[in-house]
């Protein structure tokens, strides 16, 4: 079953660069931007926000679907991989986020207790 626009969980964002995602954002599309599952029982229709659009109000074109999509099973699992590394990598860059942000914190610390310290040996 083509990608259904008129679905409440469906999503098309243009870029200035002229790409186009077309998504699922329950991400119950593996085949997303060709085909939605035949039954998805996440499907609702969309009704009071009808297609919020930022620019044009055409939704693009699909993409030609690959003449292997819905044969080769290769293609979900390459991208459920690829998410996986993504989902894996996003905690550890939060981590050390924060742990850069914790250094520079004691180190504003420490100036300021220096700082305070030599005001009250010029007193």
């Amino acid at each position: 079953m083509p990608m259904r626009e008129d679905c409440k969980q469906f999503e098309s964002r243009s870029y200035p660069n002229g790409e186009t995602v077309r998504k699922c954002n329950l991400d119950k599309a593996p085949e997303a931007p060709w085909r939605c599952p035949e039954e998805c029982g996440s499907f609702e229709k969309r009704r009071v926000d009808v297609n919020w659009s930022y620019g044009s109000l055409i939704t693009p074109e699909t993409p030609k679907e690959p003449s292997s999509l819905g044969e080769d099973q290769s293609i979900s699992a390459l991208l459920d991989a690829a998410e996986d590394v993504i989902n894996e990598a996003g905690p550890r860059v939060l981590a050390e986020l924060e742990k850069q942000k914790s250094k520079k914190g004691r180190a504003r610390l420490k100036k300021i207790s220096r700082n305070s310290k030599k005001k009250r040996r010029k007193k």
